[in-house]
């Protein structure tokens, strides 16, 4: 009897791990969680008006994510050259953008927010604040 107990518990602790470890997909079935990707990007800026800043930004993959990833960039007010870039699978996580006021641009915060479109799956997006300084 102890035997055949033991060998439920395992079973269902087997199972309880597997379903910690997986997510439904929106085309049916599961995957792994592990195949996921999220954004780094800079936690504050600060920019002068008529200045430009270089600053990064990272695909954080997962450990069976392998896939090449499309960043869109969109804001209004500042600039942000580029407007997009590729991130291959197989290079560098990282990418460089300027992110640039106008001389006359107005003195505030503006939200800029970031889009990661894979080649399959679920896209995932995060937001930044640049915040823009008199001269």
């Amino acid at each position: 009897m102890k035997t055949v107990s033991s060998i439920c518990m395992m079973l269902v602790l087997a199972v309880a791990a597997g379903c910690f470890s997986t997510k439904e997909s929106r085309q049916g079935g599961i995957v792994p969680i592990n195949e996921e990707f999220s954004i780094t990007v800079p936690a504050s800026n600060t920019l002068k008006q008529g200045a430009h800043k270089n600053i990064t930004i990272s695909v954080n993959r997962g450990a069976y994510f392998k896939q090449d990833v499309q960043l869109y960039i969109n804001t209004e007010g500042i600039s942000v050259t580029p407007s997009y870039a590729l991130v291959k699978a197989s290079d560098k996580p990282e990418v460089h953008f300027q992110i640039a006021a106008a001389r006359d641009a107005a003195i505030g915060e503006y939200r800029v927010s970031v889009k990661g479109m894979p080649m399959t799956g679920d896209p995932t997006s995060t937001v930044f604040t640049v915040k823009v300084l008199a001269q």
